[in-house]
């Protein structure tokens, strides 16, 4: 996909993975809708620039994700990709608590939607937008999904966490067979343990621990690493289909 000129949906773009897919995104000349439930800061917003749109989303319901690509076609033109970062982290709850009882239900289920009702909601509404353009050079577009390492080395505590991105990796290869017929790519990046605004609240020796624990290199991901496969990803009309690891070879403990 030529990214000059392209309108590209990236949701959780107003910080972390997503901002910084949003600043690759602008660099390579492409128009970006940012959906999320909070907008960038100020000083962010200043920096990007007219080329993009906030639109304040609930990626998990249906009505706030279609009027956000409403906003973001008036203003910018048809779709023609979707990064897809926006989502929550676990709930760290056992099966059985220490007591015997049962994990909350609820709380699982809140995961579920946020990250895998709400991938699939971005997934059918953006393909639907990026169906209706004119194929350039082979395809319309291509969809980016985020699944995580815990979809394949789930950790104690992780149970609603795994559930859902093992869900978005079962869907990656299933939408690129699906939407083949509509010259639509699918992937998805796992990353492993980044360092994102989640993880930034963390204790330094905590910090030090986790980059200890990866091989090669031994460092927390950066945000632009994501960005930059996610920018590959949708230039790269031959890769369909995948859901790659970005970990730097890390296989994480039981807890």
């Amino acid at each position: 996909m030529k990214l000059d000129s392209a309108t590209i949906l990236v949701t959780g773009g107003a910080s972390g993975l997503g901002l910084a897919t949003t600043r690759r995104l602008l660099a390579k000349g492409a128009r970006v809708g940012i959906a999320d439930l909070n907008p960038p800061a100020d000083d962010v917003t200043a920096e990007l620039g007219d080329r993009v749109l906030y639109a304040k989303t609930d990626v998990a319901d249906e009505d706030s994700m279609g009027n956000a690509l409403d906003e973001i076609e008036g203003a910018f033109g048809p779709l023609r990709g979707a990064v897809h970062c926006a989502g929550r982290g676990g709930d760290r709850v056992r099966i059985l608590d220490r007591d015997g009882q049962p994990g909350s239900l609820e709380t699982f289920t809140e995961v579920l939607r946020v990250n895998l009702a709400g991938t699939y909601n971005v997934l059918r509404l953006a393909a639907a937008r990026i169906a209706r353009t004119e194929p350039v050079d082979g395809e319309r577009g291509a969809i980016i999904m985020t699944a995580s390492v815990a979809a394949f080395d789930g950790q104690i505590g992780q149970t609603s966490y795994t559930a859902a991105k093992a869900g978005v990796h079962g869907i990656t290869l299933v939408a690129a067979r699906d939407l083949a017929s509509r010259l639509i790519r699918v992937n998805t990046i796992a990353p492993g343990t980044f360092d994102t605004p989640m993880l930034a609240r963390l204790r330094e020796d905590i910090r030090a621990g986790l980059e200890a624990s990866v091989p090669m290199p031994s460092r927390l991901g950066d945000p632009d690493d994501y960005a930059h496969l996610a920018v590959t990803l949708l230039e790269n009309g031959y890769v369909n289909g995948e859901t790659i690891r970005l970990d730097g070879a890390i296989r994480m403990p039981p807890r």
